[in-house]
């Protein structure tokens, strides 16, 4: 087994997206939380509210930008979709790699088309220094063995990384803070059927967990590119497993609520196949089926925002379909 303290360091180097804070003009204050509406943002449709600091006193402050579909009314109810890593979701001429997810076309076309409910969309923002820590499914932790939590510790503490877990305060924040905020101030619906939770690679791994944590909540979840490996890829890494074992245990009801996951084969994406029959064990065991439940793969697509923004249409009709 490679030295999990080095391990742990690249990981945090991969996974943090660069939190750049994008500089657009804004309108006055739409209320007293300090909401303003970016402008000049390239968007295809809708409009993006913004929170540049969202009080908090459960993690570090992040920005939460709300998007908006066209026609949006206080006449209608909408469903809400959360999304992690916000700020890579809308704008590719404001994001650290020029690519973004593409969420305002899809979700515009999507509805334009009568193919699914009308839905908001709520950014939140990934902190780069803390995006390890806030998206590792922290209760996982605990399914290791003795043994190896032991050696994870250790050997992070030996190489400055910082093991101290945060995904529970994270959902809290989402659960506890953020959502009465946007119940309150939009126009939502606001039970667990229609409320959802997406996110790719690290953000797979928090959306996963969110609707483990809150079944209540959250209804359904996308993981996109879902990192199976907790940290970064080596032989002998006991983080699945012990990921695996939280699922088996705390799986909602699949009477009540959907997942959907995928992969691709390229780039980090090349060690998620292996974990595919692992997983549908458990979700088959546990009485999921195609109604309820995805798992594909995407043979060619890397490990990029522009590999999940050509897919993205599909987890969406797959939880938000008029029909579902």
């Amino acid at each position: 087994m490679q030295k999990l303290g080095y391990i742990l360091l690249l990981s945090l180097l991969i996974f943090s997206c660069k939190n750049e804070k994008a500089k657009e003009p804004v309108v006055e204050k739409k209320d007293p939380m300090g909401t303003v509406l970016v402008e000049g943002a390239v968007l295809a449709g809708g409009k993006l509210m913004r929170i540049d600091s969202f009080p908090t006193k459960l993690v570090i402050p992040r920005t939460v930008d709300v998007w908006l579909p066209d026609g949006y009314s206080e006449e209608k109810k909408y469903a809400v979709l959360y999304m992690h890593d916000g700020q890579n979701l809308f704008d590719a001429t404001k994001t650290w790699n020029k690519q973004e997810w593409k969420v305002d076309e899809i979700i515009s076309d999507l509805i334009k088309k009568d193919t699914i409910r009308d839905v908001l969309v709520v950014a939140v923002w990934n902190n780069s220094d803390t995006r390890w820590q806030d998206y590792f499914p922290q209760k996982a932790f605990s399914y290791l063995s003795e043994k190896d939590s032991i050696m994870i510790v250790e050997d992070a503490k030996k190489n400055n990384f910082d093991t101290n877990l945060m995904a529970d305060n994270y959902l809290k924040f989402l659960v506890e803070e953020v959502k009465p905020y946007i119940d309150n101030q939009y126009a939502t619906l606001t039970d667990y059927k229609n409320t959802f939770v997406a996110g790719s690679s690290m953000g797979g791994l928090i959306s996963m967990y969110a609707i483990c944590e809150y079944p209540q909540v959250f209804g359904g979840a996308a993981c996109v590119s879902t990192h199976w490996p907790g940290i970064m890829p080596s032989d002998n890494n006991p983080m699945p497993e012990a990921i695996f074992k939280y699922m088996q245990t705390n799986l909602p009801s699949p009477q009540t609520h959907k997942f959907y996951f995928d992969y691709g084969t390229e780039t980090l994406d090349e060690y998620y196949p292996r974990y595919l029959d692992d997983v549908d064990k458990i979700f088959f065991s546990k009485g999921y089926d195609e109604t309820n439940y995805m798992n594909l793969e995407f043979a060619g697509a890397d490990h990029s925002e522009d590999s999940w923004n050509r897919r993205f249409d599909i987890p969406l009709i797959f939880l938000l379909g008029k029909n579902k």
